[in-house]
């Protein structure tokens, strides 16, 4: 199956790239481009891609409000943020909008190509390992005692089992490190990552690492 993918970045340069890149692969298709965040929504529309590779920065309509808009939509496509920084100030704004992940525009032409083809099959392109650096650099500080309150009682929505799965994620481990601490197989964890998903109202498990951050319960080691 093809890849569509939608470019958006204000330097037609770096669209260029991206392009010419993208389109040496055989199974992904740049459907089409935008120069700024406010052509996003009307090109989707238009060319109904599956995958967005959005600047984060824009002297117009930003990325990050671009894809909280996206995100709004019955069948958004997956939105990766382009940045030239691994740890944007912007980074967890764009997270809790919904954005897949994230790539670096100085990222190895097959590292970005994988990671179109990773968010279109419904991964994240965050490592648990960045997930985790992420998340811990860019919100610098603990979280406050009414977000945390707030975010527990979120988590108090699940099952026992899924909180645990939820407070795995949250420490960085991946789903076949779940599987092993947990003593679950490895379908058994996915089960459990898409229900708490629907019963949190979440778009990918790097929110999941994220709420779990704010309940306070994910800052120590694992």
């Amino acid at each position: 199956m093809t890849i569509r993918v939608l470019l958006v970045d204000d330097d037609p340069l770096v669209r260029s790239g991206l392009r010419l890149m993208l389109g040496a692969a055989a199974d992904i298709e740049v459907a089409g481009e935008a120069a700024d965040g406010a052509e996003v929504l009307p090109l989707v529309h238009r060319h109904t891609p599956d995958v967005v590779l959005m600047d984060i920065r824009m002297p117009g309509m930003d990325g990050l409000t671009a894809t909280e808009r996206l995100r709004g939509l019955d069948r958004p496509p997956e939105v990766v943020m382009l940045t030239t920084f691994n740890a944007d100030d912007h980074v967890l704004r764009a997270l809790r909008a919904g954005a897949a992940g994230f790539v670096l525009k100085d990222t190895p032409p097959g590292q970005i190509v994988d990671a179109v083809r990773r968010v279109a099959a419904g991964d994240p392109v965050l490592s648990p390992a960045v997930t985790r650096r992420l998340i811990d650099h860019v919100t610098g500080a603990a979280p406050g005692a009414r977000d945390a309150r707030a975010a527990r009682r979120r988590l108090d929505a699940l099952s026992e089992r899924e909180r645990e799965v939820a407070l795995a994620i949250g420490h960085g481990k991946s789903n076949a490190e779940i599987a092993t601490v947990l003593y679950m197989s490895l379908p058994t964890v996915k089960t459990h990552v898409s229900r708490i998903l629907t019963k949190l109202s979440l778009n990918n498990r790097v929110q999941i690492a994220l709420l779990a951050y704010e309940a306070g319960l994910a800052g120590g080691e694992s």
